[in-house]
């Protein structure tokens, strides 16, 4: 490529740079595009967003693995020998409760596959959201030991959780992994615009825009070419886990919440009231970022069997929770809580003593926006299907990792190496990218930030305080560049 392209906007032809008429008609074109300025927005956001990218990148390889982690460490307590024929549930739970007497009983977790232990949960007010789970061996009623859960999750597990959400730094903390969510997808959307208008303006090959340049050997243009080439292998994954993330942020899940309401409403309620009874108002299913369950008062425990028996025979297969009636005079409430097939959360109200069920909630009724939101937490912590769902989220961190690592070396790259003008960086896009926008485009463009800085108040702020910071930069620069211009003496009077 000669020295006359390198210098020209790519897809303009190389007549134009030696034609001034010709020049300055493309200049005037190239001034009505938004191009500058999304390489200006892109720019500022790597280097300074990408540091908490990292961090969220780190933090959620290291919990995607946790189901794992958590067979090795918890062994014990999870997994069991099978010895012949399970013991009845109730006896399960006499059995966790005289090994922790405190605290009311709140959901019993049965077996799915024969060397799983039976969980069963307490709570406990001194605890908050988190629970006291007891493993017991279904077939000898050995207490295997005690663990403090937080909606179902192991120690392990909710310590990888706090630390991929806050850094342990509780609601401060979450405004870091919100940052990082909320920026993802634009930066993920601008590189892959400015790889595209790069690569199809030139009139390049699919092929190189999918796959790094090997014929560069070194230098800023090879390092670009495996950014961008594996950026756009990423982009759709980063979308997903920008959006999957924001939905129970602290802010913009406030405003996910709001287009739930608005479209299709909350998930259906079970109701739990017996005939002849009080009425009950349990939750429809349980999980990981779910309500906790309700606390049990005195409950006959026999019970338990009889109720898990009867929701088998109606259809709830797979993982299931057991909850105990929350008040006199309500059911006992089932219900699927499968992360792996989240199309398995229905929920039952069962009447032990008539051994029927006596209200439903069924996954196929939750309005779209529960389901979409459903399927995405499972995706998004690594649970819809398993392993498969666990290596593509490792790929996506590792493949980001590598992204953010070639743009810093990029920026590093094209730093001025000449003896008259070093320095340790290359310089950032040219100021007045916003002249180069039609008006009307960029009046769009305002209202649209406008939009999304509401529905992502940690977007809108960042952008707004990066934007102060830019006009105050460029102030102090002219500032300078007046005092450094020299002032011609006035002429000597004859």
């Amino acid at each position: 490529m000669s020295t006359t392209t390198e210098l020209t906007e790519p897809g303009t032809p190389k007549s134009s740079a030696t034609d001034p008429g010709r020049a300055g008609a493309a200049a005037a074109k190239r001034q009505r595009t938004i191009g500058p300025l999304v390489l200006r927005l892109h720019f500022y956001a790597g280097i300074l967003i990408a540091p908490f990218l990292v961090v969220a990148a780190l933090t959620g390889l290291a919990f995607v693995f946790s189901p794992q982690l958590d067979q090795v460490v918890y062994a014990h307590e999870l997994r069991v020998d099978p010895t012949g024929t399970a013991r009845p549930l109730a006896e399960q739970v006499t059995a966790a409760r005289e090994a922790h007497p405190a605290g009311d009983l709140a959901t019993v977790i049965p077996p799915v596959t024969a060397t799983d232990t039976t969980k069963v949960v307490f709570n406990l007010p001194e605890l908050g959201e988190k629970q006291h789970t007891v493993y017991v061996s279904p077939y000898t009623n050995e207490v295997r030991g005690t663990l403090t859960t937080w909606f179902g999750s192991t120690p392990l597990q909710t310590w990888l959780d706090d630390m991929h959400r806050n850094l342990h730094l509780g609601v401060v903390g979450r405004h870091y992994s919100e940052l990082a969510a909320s920026w993802l997808w634009l930066v993920a959307l601008g590189g892959l615009f400015l790889w595209l208008r790069r690569q199809w303006t030139g009139r390049r090959k699919l092929r190189r825009t999918v796959l790094p340049d090997l014929t560069a050997k070194k230098g800023v243009r090879r390092t670009r070419g495996w950014h961008a080439a594996t950026g756009v292998w990423l982009v759709i994954g980063l979308l997903l886990l920008s959006a999957t993330g924001l939905t129970w942020s602290r802010y913009a899940g406030a405003s996910f919440d709001i287009v739930q309401e608005a479209w299709g409403g909350p998930r259906p309620t079970l109701d739990t009231g017996l005939p002849g009874g009080s009425t009950g108002g349990g939750d429809s299913g349980g999980g990981h970022h779910g309500d906790a369950a309700p606390s049990g008062g005195d409950v006959t425990i026999t019970d338990v069997d009889r109720v898990t028996i009867v929701a088998r025979e109606a259809g709830l297969t797979g993982p299931i929770q057991v909850t105990p009636p929350a008040e006199p005079g309500a059911a006992w409430v089932v219900a699927q809580n499968d992360m792996k097939f989240p199309m398995r959360q229905d929920s039952a109200a069962v009447d032990p003593a008539a051994g029927t069920v006596v209200a439903r909630t069924y996954f196929a009724e939750w309005p779209l926006m529960q389901k979409l939101s459903s399927w995405g937490v499972s995706l998004h912590m690594g649970y819809l299907f398993g392993l498969v769902n666990q290596l593509l989220l490792a790929a996506l961190a590792l493949g980001l990792l590598c992204v953010i690592v070639w743009g810093y070396r990029m920026w590093w790259q094209r730093r001025p190496t000449r003896a008259d003008r070093t320095a340790p960086l290359g310089t950032p896009p040219a100021r007045g990218a916003w002249r180069q926008t039609h008006p009307v485009v960029a009046v769009v463009i305002l209202l649209i930030a406008a939009a999304v800085g509401w529905a992502l108040p940690m977007l809108g702020i960042s952008l707004a305080a990066f934007l102060v910071v830019d006009l105050i930069i460029g102030a102090v620069r002219r500032g300078r560049t007046r005092r450094a211009i020299p002032t011609s003496p006035a002429p000597t009077q004859p």
